[in-house]
Order: structure tokens, then C-alpha cells, then sequence
């Protein structure tokens, strides 16, 4: 299974082991989920978890950001460029389209609606859970 993981995710599984972003996140580390990335999707990755105020430890940070790096599919930047009402939202989708993600998954739904986003689904941590369980 392919996906990509919006930033929000990642930071809330390092911020709330054990909570829905954290299983996801674990999915991919035992190897059930691909994690799709491209420059810009790992810059922000680092540029956000790195923040000063979320006090994540700087090795924590740099250890999963290197093992995602490490067992990802690292995507081009290029086309299909993705119109969204947050800009800096449309690399995830652009990221996703480019690699033929499964899914998006993500905390804020409301930041990817169904119409720019050309067909990737986009659920929540716990709606992917759900379907990835589900018989």
C-alpha cells in the first residue's frame, strides 16, 4: 500500500505514542505501508518537526526522518501541479498523484477537498486504521 503522510501526522505520532497518527506511522515502519515523499514533502517534514517549540528530540527527528528517507519511494518534483486552498498543502497531493498513492492521510481534512484533489482519497489517521483493518 502506498501513501503519502501529511506533516501533521507525522508530528502528532512523535508528540502521542500509541495514538492513531503513531499506528499509522507504524504500519509503515513493519513494512505494510510505502511511504511516498519528494524534496519538498522531506524538507517540510524537517523543517517542522525540528521546531524549537514542539520539543521533539533533534536525534529522534533526524533517526525517523532518515529511516523514512531510507525506505521510501522518492518521487521527482514535477507534475501535476494541484491548486488547493493552502498552497503549501498542494506538494502532498501533487506527491500523492505522482506516485499513485492509495492514500493521503491526514489530521486536516478540510485543508484537501475532494474537488482539487483529483481522485486521492484523502482520509484522516483513524479512517485509514479503519480500512486497513477492515476485512
Amino acid at each position: 500500500m502506498r501513501l503519502v503522510l501529511d506533516t501533521n501526522v507525522l508530528v502528532s505520532s512523535q508528540l502521542t505514542p500509541g495514538g492513531r497518527p503513531a499506528q499509522v506511522l507504524q504500519l509503515v515502519v513493519d513494512g505494510h505501508a510505502l511511504p511516498l515523499l519528494d524534496h519538498r514533502v522531506l524538507t517540510e517534514y524537517y523543517d517542522v518537526l525540528l521546531r524549537p517549540r514542539l520539543r521533539i528530540p533533534r536525534p529522534q527527528v533526524i533517526d525517523l526522518l532518515e529511516y523514512l528517507e531510507a525506505v521510501c519511494a522518492l518521487l521527482p518534483v514535477g507534475l501535476p501541479h494541484v491548486k488547493l486552498p493552502d498552497p503549501s498543502d498542494a506538494k502532498f497531493v501533487e506527491c500523492a498523484l505522482a506516485g499513485g498513492a492509495d492514500y493521503l492521510v491526514t489530521g486536516n481534512l478540510r485543508h484537501f477537498p475532494a474537488e482539487a484533489c483529483r481522485g486521492v482519497r484523502v482520509v484522516s489517521p483513524g479512517e485509514f486504521l479503519r480500512r486497513f483493518t477492515a476485512p
